[in-house]
């Protein structure tokens, strides 16, 4: 590219643009050219530089307060003036802009510093990110790119290293965004430049090659194109286009790699496109080809009839053209052909479970971004939004360097947890940037995180109450309660077999077999399955389930099973149904407090008259081996009328207003409390809270239940057995 000077380019501007975007960039030179006191030289380096990135911009249609930034991006360190001075002379859109870019400065030096390392893979695929991640306004990202093809071009007079730092760095981030961005102006440029550097003999090699063989080349798709143009004018096609090219060095080298053939074996150096209204007028196309030139099955394509992964859609042909040389021949509609050029996003989409739905969001904003230029171009009043579009995800340096890819509102908890567990199992503390930050900061992309430590910390459980705002993600939260669990295997051992013990005595069950157990259900040890059970990570059900124990009758099913002959008629409450035998009074049980919708029985107390237990209840489980006779069967009614007492045990942090904010959930609810009793623990911070409460049933008790674990603070709650 011919070396342009400010007073020369804006020369060869002035009209094609209007008068107030012109003022625009020749202001924007003026400011760059305060680099010099005397401000006597208009070609100093930066501002040549900036010029030619200009262009590069102008050539892609892009509007004056781009062209604008893209000059003083450059020029700003040498000339002494702020963003805010920007702002006051050119408006905050420009000055944005080169904020926007200068966040960015730092991509080339971490990408360099992180070569050769074995994350290298993860790193570049999460600096492409984090690079549209970081900004507002996609012009920022097309000033970068503009910058790097800038610089490409005039790398010849660096040295060697530093041409291949510069094209091993497009290759992997610049080159790759461009063809995710549909940006084929530049695409083709850059990653020519690039292998130039990267493999300057094979470059040379296939250029030779391409001149001393087809010398011709471009007379020749001249001639191919017109032979096409005027056997179109024949058909019924309207609105046709033919156009022509040799093929990019690169994009040959590429195709030699895949098909791992030489030179010799690549046919298509040319290729032609023909552009037409509908998809039968394609067809009809392809007909005329195929039936002009002979053409090679095996280099046939149809992407209209079944489109590539990424939507792509063209008919791809190969034939054997005058002077009997093969040509590549691509057929598409104008509408595939502005798809193609716009928005090509081969599967460019998040892991990690996401949606399709956010993929195809993507994917329509890759295709539209030429047309949001042309939108800016005129309209300033809805800048594109690519946070927007990419708000799920922040991007953050560790000290090394390296990139971690973490959800939006992320801390440095969050962060420490998803280095290591023990990172974040001794974490006391955080720098963001070499600043201290409290543990409870909200990650942005860009920052780089350092983790503090010590051997003798350990996971707080405030670091679990959402409402604190410790982490803001589930694995952080996984590891935090997989250290308590495992704090806690001992207490839960000894619980497990206790449990082990009562239930087996239950079942009138002589011994279990633990060891088959733990083996069938897939337990290291049998310590970890009784820790399991203890925890009730475990039922004792799935014990019996594994070990196929058939136990003889329960006592639960024992009492659902009295026989007892029924009278003719049966006596029923307000609330309950029981067997009519005479005017006995009724209560529920003070050891179980049956609630309606819970299986119950009833037991003829002497003196005291029907007691109503739950089904499960031990102490009327134990009766039962005594005195079965007293047993009768009972149920509620289809309406109950009463509330009864119910006894719940909440766990909390203690804080101030706690229980105020409990009884208001429940008088609210018109819950009436009978029963409140509170035991503190200072050293843990912890109290528990024992209520009765009035209920009309299991229903009404659950959403009461849910209701209150939402309280701030809250660890756990439960009915009491």
């Amino acid at each position: 590219m011919k070396t342009l000077t400010p007073d020369g380019w804006l020369q060869k501007i002035r009209t094609e643009l209007n008068p107030d975007d012109f003022e625009i960039i020749k202001q924007a030179i003026s400011l760059a050219q305060l680099a010099n006191e005397d401000n006597s030289s208009h070609d100093q380096p930066h501002i040549i530089q900036s010029v030619m990135t200009a262009e590069i911009l102008h050539q892609l249609c892009l509007d004056s307060t781009t062209l604008a930034a893209a000059i003083l991006y450059k020029s700003l360190p040498y000339t002494g003036l702020t963003i805010d001075d920007i702002a006051e002379q050119l408006g905050t859109q420009v000055a944005k802009l080169i904020y926007g870019v200068e966040q960015m400065k730092g991509i080339s030096e971490f990408y360099r510093g992180m070569q050769g390392r074995s994350k290298y893979q993860h790193n570049i695929d999460n600096i492409r990110k984090m690079f549209l991640a970081m900004v507002d306004d996609i012009r920022v990202v097309l000033i970068k790119l503009a910058e790097q093809l800038c610089i490409l071009r005039q790398a010849n007079i660096l040295p060697e290293k530093t041409k291949y730092q510069l094209a091993t760095e497009t290759m992997a981030i610049y080159a790759p965004l461009t063809n995710r961005l549909g940006i084929a102006q530049i695409k083709w440029e850059l990653e020519d430049l690039a292998f130039k550097y990267l493999e300057p003999e094979k470059h040379q090699e296939i250029a030779l090659s391409l001149e001393q063989n087809f010398p011709e080349s471009s007379e020749y798709i001249k001639e191919v194109t017109s032979s096409l143009q005027t056997m179109l004018l024949k058909t019924s096609i309207k609105n046709f286009h033919a156009t022509g090219r040799a093929k990019h060095i690169y994009s040959i080298h590429r195709k030699m790699n895949r098909k791992k053939i030489g030179l010799e074996g690549i046919y298509d150096v040319s290729a032609l496109r023909i552009f037409v209204p509908t998809i039968t007028d394609c067809y009809t196309a392809l007909s005329l080809v195929h039936n002009t030139w002979k053409y090679l099955p095996d280099e046939f394509d149809d992407y209209i009839a079944a489109p590539k992964p990424n939507g792509y859609r063209s008919i791809h042909t190969a034939v054997y053209g005058p002077k009997n040389r093969v040509i590549e021949i691509q057929i598409r509609t104008h509408d595939m052909h502005h798809q193609a050029e716009l928005g090509v996003a081969a599967h460019w989409v998040y892991k990690e479970g996401k949606q399709e739905a956010d993929y195809q969001t993507k994917l329509s904003w890759l295709r539209q971004v030429m047309d949001w230029q042309q939108e800016i171009a005129t309209s300033e009043k809805n800048p594109v939004n690519l946070k927007q579009l990419f708000s799920e995800y922040i991007y953050v340096f560790t000290p090394e360097g390296d990139i971690l890819e973490l959800p939006t509102g992320a801390t440095p908890l969050d962060f420490a947890y998803n280095v290591h567990s023990e990172v974040g199992n001794h974490c006391v503390g955080a720098k963001i940037n070499n600043n201290i930050v409290p543990l409870t900061y909200k990650l942005k992309t860009g920052d780089r995180v350092e983790i503090l430590t010590s051997r003798a910390s350990n996971p707080s459980r405030d670091w679990l109450i959402s409402s604190l705002g410790f982490i803001n993600t589930p694995r952080a939260r996984s590891k935090i309660l997989h250290w308590f669990r495992k704090q806690s295997q001992e207490h839960n051992v000894i619980q497990g077999q206790e449990l082990l013990n009562k239930e087996s005595r239950r079942l009138g069950l002589n011994k279990i077999d633990i060891k088959t157990a733990a083996d069938k259900l897939h337990f290291k040890t049998t310590a970890d399955l009784l820790a399991a059970l203890g925890a009730s990570d475990l039922k004792f059900s799935s014990i019996l389930n594994a070990l196929e124990i058939e136990p003889e009758k329960t006592p639960t099913e024992a009492i659902q099973e009295v026989n007892l002959a029924k009278p003719s008629k049966e006596h029923y409450t307000s609330d309950i149904n029981i067997q009519n035998i005479g005017n006995l009074l009724i209560h529920t049980a003070n050891c179980c407090k049956p609630i309606p919708g819970e299986d119950i029985v009833g037991y003829i107390t002497q003196g005291r008259g029907i007691a109503i237990h739950r089904a499960d209840c031990t102490n009327a489980l134990n009766i039962l081996k005594l005195h079965s006779e007293r047993f009768i069967a009972v149920s509620w009614g289809n309406k109950t009328e009463k509330k009864y007492p119910v006894d719940i045990v909440i766990n909390a942090f203690s804080r101030q207003g706690l229980v105020r904010d409990i009884t208001n959930i429940l008088s609210e609810e018109k819950i009436l409390v009978t029963g409140l009793d509170l035991i503190t623990d200072k050293k843990e911070n912890t109290v528990k809270i024992k209520m009765t409460i009035e209920i009309s049933g299991l229903n009404p008790l659950s959403q009461i239940l849910n209701k209150i674990s939402r309280v701030p603070n809250i660890i756990e709650i439960y009915r009491e057995d």
